[in-house]
């Protein structure tokens, strides 16, 4: 049997509301979409071999709807997409939540990474950010004479 999701009298139904009613508010006042979401996603971020790779969750996006920037020494993340409003929906609505999303993270990075060799692909709704490590601060082996 699958799970299911009550719609109405469900408890957390107000809580839904609330939150949604929320979203609304702080949306008109970021100049959004007055039922749009705001929010954050997962994120992995790891040091392999010499290499930072932050590995974010981004699943329902294209890559044209993803911006990446680096600008003093802070990584931003944005995702964005908006519904198509051509036509008015058929049908009686019972809930309403994908018109509009804009999600964000921003991070600080450490002065041992190349800011100016930043890659990213995205592949499978997973974005993954690579960033070098400076030659400067790269281990080496020094030979004693």
């Amino acid at each position: 049997m699958l799970p299911t999701r009550r719609l109405v009298n469900s408890p957390f139904s107000v809580l839904r509301e609330v939150d949604r009613a929320l979203n609304n508010v702080w949306s008109e006042f970021e100049g959004g979409d007055s039922g749009g979401a705001t929010g954050t996603f997962p994120v992995d971020i790891r040091e392999i071999d010499d290499k930072l790779v932050v590995e974010a969750d981004l699943p329902g996006f294209t890559k044209d709807q993803i911006d990446i920037s680096v600008e003093q020494g802070v990584l931003s993340i944005e995702a964005n997409r908006q519904s198509e409003k051509t036509e008015p929906q058929k049908g009686e609505a019972h809930v309403i939540e994908r018109r509009y999303h804009h999600l964000a993270r921003r991070f600080s990075l450490p002065n041992a990474y190349n800011a100016d060799e930043v890659d990213a692909h995205y592949d499978n709704g997973v974005l993954t950010v690579t960033l070098p490590k400076r030659e400067e601060v790269k281990p080496r082996k020094i030979q004693v004479k």
